[in-house]
C-alpha cells in the first residue's frame, strides 16, 4: 500500500497523546503530583491530539465534509474513530480543567477514568480499521491493534518522563522505567509481527487474479502507457532496499535508542532526545506499517510497460 502522510502524522501523534495521558491519569489516581504538572501534561496531550486531528485533514478530498465520516458509526471503525476521537479530546481538556480549578478529588478521579475508556476505545478503534481489513493478510490480525496501543503507550510514557524531568523530577525516573518497560513489550510484539508476516504467502494467484488457469503466466505492461490509480494508491513504488533501510531504521530507534538515553532519568535533554528518537522511530515503523500490506490486485498490476 501507499503511505499517506497525513494518516502516518494522525496514528502516531494520537498515539502519543493517548499514551501520555494514561501515564499521566495513572500517577494521578495512585500518587502525587503538583496541580501543574497535570495541567501541563493535559495541554500537551492535546497539542499532540490536536495536531494528529489537523493531519488528518489533508487526507481528505473535500475536508468541509469531514463530519460525513461519522454517519457509518454502526459498521464503520473509522467511523467510531471519528467520534471518538474528538470525546476523548473533551474529556483530556476537563480533566485538565478540573486540576486547574481546583475541584474534588472524586471529579477529577471520575474525569481521568472516563479519559482513559475512551483512550482504550481510541485505540482499539484506530487498530480494527486496519485489523478489520481480510485482504490484507498483514495487517488482519490481533496484533495490528495490540501493536498501535503498546507503541503509543511507550512513545507517551517517554513524553511524561520527560515532562516530570521538567516539571516534576521526582517522578522521572518512574516513569522512566515503565517506559523501558512498555517499550521492550512493545518492541517484542512488533517483532511478532514482522516474524508472522515474513511467512505471509498470497491467497490469490496471477491465474486466478485474471481467470486463466495456466501454469505459466507472466505480465509484460498492463494495458497502459503509464500508470493508474491502483499502481498508485495500492504500491508504495519504492525499492527493496529503501523498504529495508526504513526497517532497520526503526527497529533501531522505536526502543534501542531511546532505551539507552531512558537511563538517565534526572536529564531532562535527554529524555526529550529519547522522545524525539522514539517518534522519529514511529514515523518510520507506521510508513513500513503500510508499505508492507500488499494488496491483491498487486498480482494483476505487476509492470507498467
Amino acid at each position: 500500500m501507499r503511505p499517506a502522510w497525513s494518516v502516518i502524522l494522525l496514528t502516531t501523534l494520537i498515539g502519543a497523546g493517548q499514551g501520555l495521558f494514561l501515564a499521566l491519569a495513572a500517577v494521578d489516581a495512585f500518587g502525587e503530583a503538583p496541580a501543574r504538572f497535570f495541567v501541563a501534561g493535559a495541554a500537551a496531550a492535546l497539542a499532540l491530539l490536536g495536531a494528529g486531528l489537523a493531519a488528518s485533514f489533508f487526507h481528505l478530498g473535500r475536508p468541509e465534509r469531514a463530519w460525513r465520516s461519522a454517519a457509518m458509526w454502526r459498521t464503520s471503525w473509522l467511523s467510531r474513530e471519528v467520534i471518538v476521537l474528538p470525546a476523548f479530546m473533551a474529556s483530556v481538556l476537563a480533566w485538565g480543567a478540573a486540576h486547574y480549578l481546583g475541584l474534588s478529588r472524586e471529579a477529577v478521579v471520575f474525569l481521568a477514568a472516563v479519559g482513559s475508556l475512551l483512550a482504550a476505545a481510541l485505540f482499539l478503534c484506530t487498530g480494527m480499521i486496519y485489523a478489520c481489513l481480510e485482504l490484507l493478510q498483514e495487517w488482519h490480525t490481533p496484533l495490528t491493534p495490540l501493536n498501535y496501543t503498546a507503541l503509543g503507550c511507550a512513545s507517551g510514557l517517554t513524553a511524561a518522563a520527560a515532562l516530570a524531568a521538567w516539571l516534576h523530577p521526582p517522578l522521572a525516573p518512574a516513569y522512566a522505567a515503565a517506559a523501558l518497560v512498555s517499550g521492550a513489550l512493545a518492541y517484542l510484539m512488533r517483532l511478532a509481527a514482522l516474524a508472522r508476516n515474513a511467512r505471509l504467502r498470497p491467497k490469490s494467484t496471477l491465474a486466478s487474479a485474471i481467470g486463466i488457469k495456466h501454469p505459466r503466466i507472466t505480465q509484460i505492461a498492463q494495458g497502459a502507457m503509464g500508470g493508474s490509480f491502483n499502481t498508485r494508491e495500492f504500491f508504495h513504488g519504492r525499492p527493496r532496499e529503501v523498504l529495508r533501510a526504513v526497517r532497520w531504521s526503526f527497529l533501531a530507534l522505536v526502543f534501542p535508542a531511546p532505551a539507552a538515553l531512558l537511563l538517565f532519568p534526572q536529564s531532562l535533554a535527554l529524555l526529550a532526545a529519547a522522545f524525539a528518537a522514539q517518534y522519529a522511530g514511529l514515523i518510520a515503523e507506521r510508513w513500513y506499517f503500510f508499505a508492507e500490506a500488499n494488496h491483491p490486485q498487486n498480482l494483476y498490476y505487476q509492470a507498467i510497460a
